[in-house]
């Protein structure tokens, strides 16, 4: 397994999940890696996320899973042992010897609670040994509740829950006794202070009933609090640069998390991190709404990189696209290129004047020039192709035309028609950026002769916007007004100057409208 995605989500909570689904909707290819140890586990219901209040976790991720693989995320089991740079990306080593690659990461692999030393009390954790009045105190509503002090903190968690219950204790455990501020606010609202330490949890019939102090006697409870020591579970992040800073509440640290900016992003570029790994006090649905903010910052991150690459790639094309080998190429690509039809706006333009002599610009595969010398033109015919120009000449033998046809390998740009030397000249489709467009189509109206025509044909801007599919080329297209402001009104009398549609057939078969630029005008 050596496949590169997008965004590869370390993690698959809340945050992860959330991070997938908006990703995957970004038609992004997403890859989330879990372990299938969510911190939530021991709880039995989600609480406080609007519209799934009650929900089981592992329904909550059961449901997250299927709709994120709905939009085509994938999953795999496992860890991510070690993540380093790999050129502009990441490789993620997994605990099964496997490795992948992505241009971005997410991580939300969350934390873990670091309990009390206090027997029993780990084996209830998540049923009946909490920590967040939000998350539980409505299910321990109006019941004995113990708060055991581990910090200066646990006062006020004290004071919290007695929010939800009357019946709340401060086990003073290895903590001091509080002072008599202290003492006088938890009297005042009947907070009881339990001194000395706390031996063991006790349990009956698999439930909640106490703990045994060590001096042995029992404090019959329904429900204990804690404050665990909160660690994000952030090893993989250590190769790349990330370590957590440590969280304090007052002078008292509580744990801590990696650092980022209000999107989620670290300090390692490529990097985001979501939910309870950045921050410790996230509760589900918190989770989740970081790890959609996360997700729509690493899209536009994405966005902005494939912007600066398409930009680089259409300047090179824009550089090559016109040259003589990018020329050669397509034509030396197929037999033919063309249809061998004269171009449409030529025919009506051309049939009923008087024949001279052409200059036929871009012949190509010498499809107009042929018609005009049937015609009775004496036609030079120029194109930057060799491979156009062969096949081009080997159409006039077929057509019993060759010697009225001189075929011209040369680039315009670089030679110039003679001036005045041709009764029309016809440059139909001939693209180039604006600057040189300008000038070289200064130098075909040059070229034409007192009382002599000038076409010029183009694929009209408008095809950009429908089903021609032309090279998105914008800057290389033009309209016959373009054309037309640069010819001095006292040398030309402009003929027609406007878009035409006529309907053609695409590469599959379909019906489509195409739009010409033409440009007709007679000099003076």
């Amino acid at each position: 397994m050596d496949e590169t995605y997008d965004v590869v989500v370390v993690g698959g909570g809340a945050a992860g999940l959330s991070g997938a689904l908006a990703l995957s909707r970004a038609r992004r290819s997403v890859l989330v890696i879990d372990s299938g140890e969510p911190r939530n586990a021991p709880a039995d219901r989600i609480h406080n996320y609007l519209g799934r209040e009650g929900t089981p976790p592992g329904e909550l991720l059961t449901i997250g899973r299927a709709e994120v693989a709905g939009y085509g995320g994938q999953f795999r089991t496992g860890r991510v042992q070690a993540a380093t740079r790999d050129d502009d990306g990441f490789r993620l080593s997994l605990d099964g010897g496997e490795s992948v690659r992505a241009r971005r990461l997410l991580v939300t692999t969350g934390l873990t609670d670091e309990l009390p030393d206090v027997p029993g009390l780990a084996q209830r954790w998540g049923r009946d040994v909490l920590h967040c009045p939000y998350c539980h105190g409505w299910e321990v509503r109006d019941r004995r509740i113990g708060v055991l002090a581990t910090s200066p903190l646990s006062v006020h968690q004290a004071e919290m829950w007695r929010q939800w219950s009357p019946s709340v204790l401060l086990l003073l455990h290895d903590s001091p006794a509080p002072d008599a501020e202290t003492a006088e606010r938890l009297a005042a609202r009947s907070i009881a202070v339990v001194p000395g330490p706390v031996a063991a949890v006790e349990v009956t019939d698999d439930a909640l009933t106490g703990v045994r102090l060590a001096d042995g006697r029992v404090v019959a409870l329904d429900a204990i609090v804690v404050a665990t020591r909160l660690t994000p579970r952030a090893d993989m992040l250590v190769g790349l640069g990330l370590a957590p800073e440590e969280v304090t509440m007052g002078e008292h640290v509580i744990g801590a998390q990696i650092p980022t900016d209000a999107t989620g992003a670290t300090t390692v570029s490529g990097v985001w991190v979501a939910g309870n790994v950045a921050d410790i006090r996230s509760q589900v649905i918190t989770s989740a709404a970081a790890g959609l903010n996360a997700a729509a910052a690493i899209n536009a991150d994405l966005i902005a990189e494939e912007t600066r690459d398409a930009v680089s790639a259409y300047r090179q094309m824009v550089a090559t696209t016109f040259e003589e080998p990018a020329w050669e190429e397509r034509y030396q690509s197929r037999p033919s290129v063309w249809s061998g039809r004269p171009n449409p706006q030529l025919v009506a333009e051309v049939t009923d004047l008087a024949p001279g002599r052409a200059l036929d610009v871009g012949s190509g595969e010498g499809a107009d020039a042929v018609w005009l010398a049937e015609r009775g033109w004496q036609v030079t015919a120029v194109d930057i192709s060799t491979t156009a120009l062969s096949r081009a000449a080997a159409h006039a033998e077929a057509a019993g035309v060759g010697d009225r046809i001189e075929f011209t390998h040369a680039d315009l740009r670089d030679k110039p028609p003679t001036e005045e030397a041709y009764d029309l000249v016809s440059a139909q489709f001939m693209h180039l950026p604006p600057a040189e467009r300008r000038e070289l189509f200064g130098r075909l109206a040059a070229a034409v002769a007192p009382g002599g025509v000038l076409l010029i044909v183009g694929h009209h801007p408008a095809d950009l916007w429908g089903s021609a599919h032309r090279m998105h080329m914008p800057d290389a297209m033009y309209t016959a007004q373009d054309v037309a402001a640069d010819l001095e009104p006292a040398h030309w009398e402009v003929l027609a100057a406007e878009e035409r549609s006529r309907l053609a057939t695409n590469q599959n078969g379909e019906d489509i409208t195409l739009h010409d630029a033409v440009l007709v005008a007679r000099r003076r």
